[in-house]
């Protein structure tokens, strides 16, 4: 006899009135021990804010050189010896088939340990691993997002605790929680 046991998502939904309530959460997240051996999908239209975030991200852990888009590149890794982390930030948006993904030779990267950033996932569907969290990005404004935070896994879900119990917490106006069966 099997017993199923069935893990809820968690999600949480915010308004970010501008850039400095994005600035303000990759703060909080940044600040999450979860966060260094995390896989955080982006997902998003262009210029929903997918970059921008992961900039104030990789700024809040402490990046000083130059953070770009890997559009072109697919992968920009980032070392930082004093935390110690590695971090991959890739953008899948030029993958015409999701194969690419194992062509490239991520699966090695995605075994390892660090944190791992994936703007466009889904053209790699398939192949990836299932985030800890997915983050949502819609423009409701040319300053303003609509964010949904979703927990996947146990990882995930302590990073959803970390950025619903930091002080800075109410800054991030509308959150919620909505816990949803997993099918």
């Amino acid at each position: 006899m099997a017993i199923e046991v069935v893990h809820p998502f968690i999600v949480k939904s915010l308004l970010w009135p501008d850039e400095r309530a994005t600035q303000r959460f990759a703060q909080m997240l940044a600040a999450a021990p979860a966060l260094r051996n995390a896989f955080i999908e982006l997902r998003g239209e262009l210029g929903a804010g997918k970059t921008t975030l992961v900039r104030h991200l990789l700024r809040a852990l402490g990046v000083a050189g130059r953070v770009k888009s890997p559009t072109y590149a697919v992968v920009e890794p980032y070392e930082l010896p004093e935390l110690p982390l590695n971090v991959w930030h890739f953008d899948f948006y030029r993958f015409s088939d999701p194969r690419e993904w194992e062509d490239a030779g991520f699966r090695d990267i995605f075994a390892s340990s660090g944190l791992k950033l994936a703007e466009w996932p889904q053209k790699a569907a398939g192949f990836l691993p299932r985030a800890d969290l997915v983050i949502a990005l819609d423009a409701v404004t040319e300053t303003s997002r609509q964010v949904t935070l979703s927990a996947q896994t146990t990882v995930g879900q302590a990073l959803l605790l970390a950025v619903s119990e930091s002080p800075s917490a109410p800054l991030l106006q509308g959150a919620c929680d909505l816990p949803e069966a997993v099918p």
